[in-house]
């Protein structure tokens, strides 16, 4: 089936113009202006803003953590990112320590295939470091994993500085790239420490024992190792100004380095940690924790002038009821928040429309940037011939309100209840299908696994 879409705003990394796209089967035929195509649909989309469908690098669906599970599996998990125009996930495949890197790779695609409403892809973490782990990057690349994870901080999941250095050197080889979690753990505990023996065990102390210094601290020194590597990396979920000017010292220094925030890095502040009701407070726990307004500031002006490229969410969901195992003992808490279903409205909503960025820069960072990144480009993150027709229609000229009502994610919370956005997400187009219609869902299961190779900006 052939579908012309006529006299929308077509966004690109590069800019703005009012084109049309043809759309034949599930790729984009042509982009041009004054097409014709008598055997097509028209839809006319005049006033309407189209980008790229979005892109989510940074998800964790049906994850053991804390002992529980997160609240969103791949079901509803991609069912709630497709309603909020993001058309591809990359997940983690998280073998645990002891485990190998084929294993957690079936394991999550035993998770996710048959499940998904839009398509995904995965990453692999990397937990365990040794001459096995070691032989099985190559399998990994050939099963179409060039990205993987590591951690600074968390028993279960860090594997120390030596491994870490290796395994960096290691990637560097196959021109595979990790994203590293950034907390300098040590420091963390003893703070920790001395927060429960002073009885203070409440979500208040949750950003005490994390402060900006601690993220800071592991991102210069996560980058003197790819320093002495010569490799690049990517800082997920960047969170403070201090880390910001690590990042800027190394790529002075002539070092690649790539960074990725999170909405609520950008929107959310400390202070939800300091409320009166414990729920109303642990809701908001997460790692790194919110920070101030004076880091969401210097946030913003990173995404501006293109020292941050990406834009995910980390999304970790828990119910309210998950949340509450932590009373008595903030580090019970489970940490995370979601946020694949708000994320796309929110950047154009507190960002192009409140003129923070353009919508070429809101393009290059949920759309442009991690597929070429994370070598799914051009196939995704462009409006342009011959690639997947993922399209996101926006209307600018409405406003939309954010609540835990409203939602497909299944948890019952919203952490932005109640914020109205300029603009709404009217329609979702995966691969050439109509897959979201004013907020109804109108696909199943049908997303589809994206192998991906090596990539850079």
């Amino acid at each position: 089936m052939k579908l012309l879409l006529k006299g929308g705003t077509v966004v690109s990394g590069q800019g703005a113009e009012i084109l049309d796209l043809l759309v034949d089967g599930e790729t984009i035929a042509q982009v041009g202006k004054d097409l014709t195509c008598p055997d097509a649909k028209t839809v006319d989309v005049t006033g309407k803003v189209l980008f790229p469908g979005f892109i989510d690098a940074h998800t964790h669906f049906d994850l053991d953590v804390c002992n529980t599970t997160t609240a969103d599996d791949f079901a509803t998990g991609t069912r709630a990112a497709l309603r909020g125009g993001t058309t591809l996930v990359i997940d983690f495949a998280c073998p645990n320590k002891g485990e190998t890197l084929a294993y957690g790779l079936k394991l999550w695609h035993e998770k996710a295939d048959g499940k998904s409403s839009c398509d995904y892809g995965f990453h692999m973490t990397i937990d365990d470091w040794n001459e096995n782990i070691r032989a099985e990057i190559p399998d990994m690349l050939a099963a179409g994993i060039p990205s993987f994870k590591m951690y600074m901080t968390y028993p279960a999941m860090m594997i120390g500085d030596r491994d870490l250095f290796l395994a960096l050197e290691e990637l560097g080889k196959y021109g595979a790239i990790a994203g590293v979690h950034c907390e300098n753990a040590g420091v963390i505990d003893a703070l920790i420490a001395q927060k429960k023996a002073a009885g203070e065990t409440g979500p208040a102390s949750h950003p005490v024992t994390r402060p900006n210094a601690l993220e800071a601290e592991a991102v210069a020194s996560l980058l003197r190792m790819a320093q002495v590597a010569n490799v690049p990396v990517v800082i997920v979920h960047l969170s403070t100004k201090e880390a910001l000017a690590e990042v800027r010292a190394a790529r002075e220094r002539g070092q690649t380095v790539y960074v990725e925030t999170c909405p609520h890095y950008l929107l959310l502040d400390e202070s939800r940690y300091f409320q009166e009701d414990y729920s109303a407070s642990a809701r908001y726990v997460c790692a790194p924790p919110l920070r101030t307004e004076a880091d969401q500031h210097a946030l913003w002006a990173a995404l501006a002038d293109g020292t941050v490229q990406t834009i995910s969410t980390d999304h970790c969901s828990f119910t309210l009821t998950q949340k509450d195992a932590g009373k008595g003992d903030f580090t019970k808490i489970p940490g995370g928040l979601p946020g694949v279903e708000s994320r796309g409205i929110l950047i154009w909503s507190e960002g192009v429309a409140k003129g923070r960025i353009s919508e070429a820069q809101m393009c290059r960072l949920l759309s442009e940037n991690p597929a070429k990144l994370y070598g799914a480009y051009p196939r995704k993150g462009v409006l342009a011939a011959g690639s997947d027709a993922d399209i996101v229609v926006i209307d600018p000229t409405k406003t939309g309100l954010l609540t835990a009502a409203d939602q497909a994610a299944n948890v019952d919370y919203c952490p932005y209840e109640g914020l109205e956005t300029q603009g709404v997400i009217e329609q979702v187009y995966l691969r050439g299908k109509l897959a979201v219609d004013q907020g109804t869902i109108l696909t199943g299961p049908e997303g589809t696994y994206i192998p991906r190779t090596p990539g850079t900006l």
